[in-house]
């Protein structure tokens, strides 16, 4: 079943360029709407609507708001909101669906379109077919007195502040904690530092002014260097920084040291073994080698997916797991909420610290992250590179060579021509080496 728009998370791309153009998003609204309220049966017949802070953002909200009217369907704005709060907005509510305008961590000219189904998950493959066919239709009105109505949802903040508090335990206090937190200009700017606030914390906040232009410019995940040095100059015990629209979450610990989405899956992980409730964590293709060793030296079973968000909740489905992400910060705990939540993951990292009494840093003693090395190799030729023989001989002898204490990974990119090289081992200096050798293969192979 191929996709014409619908990527791995949503339609994303420049704006003014299609299709994220007005015309096009008020078709997509009407043919969400109409696609949504016929196959869909779950929910009232009504849609959400959220937004992160980018200035386009007003644009396509109307242009959505149009759409899903003409289909005859209602329309509730939440105005902007984190990609989570939308997913956990559209189960409260009971809505058919949710959808969300936002291009995530990219700059303020990129925006998209995600859609969350009526139980807080990306809308099934079938039904995203269902939408893109439609597309192709004539867009067809229904009768002025079938028109969908629009209202406003004024609570919304308050509600998600509440969801996020809930999903620690109730006598945990951050009190006597001093956290500092990047907002990246983004969605979280009016809910993140209330929700540590009301948990106790000292709250310092960083990049929490959005202008429309700003998100993500040299703040937030994307950019953490601001916050590393937040956190060691105000001798905070750590720091949060999330991306535009808060589905993703990095941390830094007390001496400015970055902490990634592997190293917090570790400590999640090792909070669920010291409980005894421990399942098994998906990760990704590009998810560092020592999170799989410090995984396995604690016999708790891990698997890969390829990358995407889309896929660590396929391999969780799969495997029947409640725990899994990627390395950029975009953490799933299925046994909290239905989606990434890049607010809900730091409470369940410091809810973790808090059992376990010990700082970030502390928490990460056993788990050391493998030296990787990655080079992109440009070429025109990257589909069926890796059966040439000599891209096979060669990785068989980089394998060797890591002695299955490290990983080779070749991976075309879908977006451009080329193909990421990626070699991780003990041996940093080995590693260098065996990637720079392999690439120089690929490279003669696709060039």
């Amino acid at each position: 079943m191929g996709r014409k728009h619908f990527g791995t998370d949503g339609i994303r791309g420049t704006v003014g360029e299609a299709p994220i153009t007005p015309d096009f998003v008020l078709k997509l609204g009407w043919a969400a709407g109409r696609v949504l309220a016929e196959k869909v049966s779950a929910g009232e017949k009504k849609i959400l609507i959220g937004k992160d802070t980018r200035i386009s953002g007003y644009m396509f909200e109307s242009a959505l708001e149009a759409g899903i009217s003409a289909a005859g369907v209602d329309v509730r704005l939440l105005g902007p909101m984190p990609t989570p709060a939308i997913a956990y907005l559209t189960r409260t509510f009971r809505a058919r669906a949710g959808i969300v305008i936002s291009a995530s961590h990219n700059p303020y000219t990129d925006n998209g379109i995600k859609f969350f189904g009526a139980d807080g998950r990306k809308l099934a493959d079938d039904v995203e077919h269902d939408i893109e066919t439609l597309l192709d239709a004539p867009m067809e009105m229904v009768s002025t007195d079938q028109l969908g109505k629009v209202r406003r949802i004024t609570d919304a903040r308050g509600r998600y502040i509440e969801f996020c508090k809930s999903t620690i335990p109730a006598p945990l206090s951050l009190s006597g904690m001093r956290i500092v937190i990047d907002c990246a200009n983004g969605a979280s700017y009016h809910i993140a530092p209330d929700v540590f606030e009301e948990l106790g914390a000292e709250v310092i906040t960083l990049a929490a002014e959005p202008d429309g232009f700003n998100i993500n410019r040299d703040c937030g995940s994307t950019y953490p260097e601001a916050l590393c040095e937040k956190v060691v100059e105000v001798r905070a015990d750590l720091g949060i920084a999330f991306d535009g629209d808060a589905d993703r979450v990095l941390m830094v610990d007390d001496q400015g040291r970055l902490v990634d989405g592997d190293e917090l899956l570790y400590i999640l992980a090792m909070d669920r073994v010291e409980r005894g409730i421990a399942d098994g964590v998906v990760g990704t293709l590009m998810t560092n080698f020592g999170l799989e060793m410090a995984l396995a030296a604690h016999k708790v079973p891990f698997m890969r997916a390829k990358v995407g968000d889309r896929y660590v909740m396929e391999g969780l489905d799969k495997q029947g797991w409640t725990l899994g992400g990627e390395s950029s910060g975009h953490i799933v705990c299925l046994d909290r909420t239905s989606t990434g939540d890049g607010i809900v993951a730091a409470l369940q990292v410091l809810a973790a610290l808090y059992r376990k009494q010990c700082s970030l840093r502390d928490a990460l003693r056993d788990m050391q992250k493998v030296p990787q090395k990655m080079i992109n190799v440009r070429g025109p030729n990257r589909h069926g590179f890796d059966s040439h023989d000599s891209v096979v001989s060669a990785v068989r002898d980089v394998e060797e060579r890591l002695q299955g204490r490290g990983r080779v990974l070749l991976r075309p990119s879908g977006t451009e021509p080329l193909v990421r090289v990626m070699v991780e081992g003990e041996d940093e200096a080995l590693v260098a080496s065996l990637c720079e050798s392999l690439a120089d293969t690929v490279r003669s192979v696709i060039a």
